[in-house]
Order: C-alpha cells, then structure tokens, then sequence
C-alpha cells in the first residue's frame, strides 16, 4: 500500500462546556519527528500521545496541535507584575514620544501571558475524549495519505514499467556491439604491430576475454528481476514500503550504472541514460512514501 507521508487530518469532540479540535499535518522526513502545541495540562500526555501518533502514522515530520474551547465561565489569572513592567515602560514611551490620549489599560491586557485562563486538573473522561479524537484525526491523516499515495502509485509503476521497455530495447543493439567491438580491437592491433604480424589465434583469445568482462547478460537479467520485485512490491499491502521500495531503486541503479559502463555503444548508452532519468524520477517519489 503506497501511502504518501504529505497529509492533513482533524477531528471535532466534546465534553461537558468543552470542544476540543485535534489537528495533525505531515511533512515528508527520513525518520518520525512529532512536535506539539497544547496546553501545560497536556505535557504529562506527552508520552502517550506520541507513542499513539507513531503507531498509526509511522513516520514523517508531524504537527500535533489541539486547541480546547470552552462555553462556560473560566478562572483568569492577572500577571500583575508583567503587566506593571508593560506600564512602566510604555508610560515613559509615551512621554518621549509625545502621544497622549491612548487607552494603555486594553494594550497591556492584550500583550501575550498579561491574562491567562486558569487550566485546571484535567479529568480522565477528558483524556479520553482526547485519545478518541486523536484516533479519528489519525485515520483521516491516513485516508488523506492513501488518497495522495494513488496518484504516486500510477506514476511509480510507469516509470518502473518504462525501464523495463528500454531494458528490452538494448536487444536489438548486442551484436552490432559485439562486432564493433571486434572490428576495433582488430584495428588497434594491425595498428600497433602491423597487419601481417597479427596472430590470428592470440587475436581470437583476446577478443573472447574482452567480450567476456564487457558482457552485460548479467546486469540485464538482474535489473529484469529488480524491476518485477519494483512492481510487485509496489502493490503489497504493507503500510511502510518506501524503505523497501528506496532499497530496491538503490540496486536498479547499480545495475544500469554497470550497464552504462560496459556498454561502449551509443544505441545502449542513450537508453541507460533515459533509465537513468527514469530513476531519479522515481527517487524523488519515494522520499515522500511512509
């Protein structure tokens, strides 16, 4: 199952005066890496919370955000001393620079941490309804991510497919690799010690000793099995396959390398080149598969 690691998710549920709205998004990342925003009453949740999200969301750059409202009547607390500082010196601003006639009071309150609601002891019915509404945002992150991850499906198994058709199309070229590469080694010999004085049966030996170490059955029939592990892994029901899927990508490329380098034809050359460019493609792809 291909599921792209770029996905939103949210969930809505309430307690008693309270609505609590759990938001989560993710970002492409080689490893899990959870990050918070709520208030003090959640931190000893912390620890629950992320071994939750990590469960069911596996890996990626993640924002855990839960915002609580609530209808009833809350506790505020004055920080007097922040808000005297604030005074102090905005009162001497304002005499520097001249200003009268501004209402300091509703400034002051507005600044960050001058009022704070008072946060109470949360109860265990809270922290369920919380577990709850994490699952649900959790699972609509998923189908966010199995939504996303269709279209990379598609694309992973064109460009994977792709390589195959150009694997096959370096056929065609074998033999008119071969005997290029006869006709050169027999030139750069008569060249160098003269026509006559090549030895026919030494000259056979050296050409079956070159074709051997430039043969490239092997590398053909390796990359053929890599690309068909490529495509059926590609619809394996796993949730976490682009490790695996990264793993195989890395020994299709070591494959087409050793093609490119043993190739010594143009024809094949070009088709290792668009392989090549086939890949990368599908590189990129995988850096944002879970």
């Amino acid at each position: 199952m291909i599921l792209s690691m770029t996905g939103f998710g949210k969930a809505e549920a309430s307690y008693g005066d309270k609505k609590f709205l759990v938001e989560m998004k993710s970002l492409n990342g080689k490893t899990t890496d959870i990050r918070f925003r709520f208030s003090n009453n959640l931190r000893e949740k912390e620890v629950p919370l992320r071994n939750m999200i990590i469960d069911h969301a596996k890996r990626g750059k993640i924002e855990y955000n839960i915002t609580v409202q609530s209808e009833g009547a809350q506790d505020i607390q004055l920080n007097k001393a922040l808000f005297t500082a604030y005074a102090q010196e905005l009162s001497k601003l304002e005499q520097d620079l001249g200003i009268q006639g501004t209402d300091l009071t509703a400034a002051i309150l507005r600044l960050p941490n001058v009022v704070m609601a008072e946060e109470g002891k949360m109860s265990d019915e809270e922290w369920q309804v919380i577990q709850d509404a994490t699952l649900v945002a959790l699972d609509d992150l998923k189908a966010f991510r199995k939504h996303e991850g269709l279209a990379m499906l598609d694309d992973l198994h064109h460009r994977a497919s792709e390589i195959q058709r150009l694997l096959d199309g370096i056929a065609p070229f074998e033999k008119e690799r071969i005997t290029a590469l006869r006709v050169r080694m027999k030139k750069h010999l008569e060249d160098f010690l003269g026509k006559d004085n090549v030895d026919k049966n030494r000259y056979e030996q050296e050409v079956l000793y070159y074709l051997e170490k430039l043969d490239i059955n092997e590398e053909r029939v390796r990359l053929g099995q890599h690309c068909d592990f490529f495509l059926s892994e590609l619809n394996s029901q796993e949730e976490e396959a682009g490790r695996k899927l990264s793993f195989i990508a890395q020994e299709m490329g070591r494959e087409i390398n050793t093609l490119g380098s043993k190739a010594q034809q143009s024809g094949i050359q070009k088709h290792v080149v668009s392989m090549k460019d086939q890949l990368e493609k599908i590189k990129e792809q995988l850096a944002n598969i879970v």
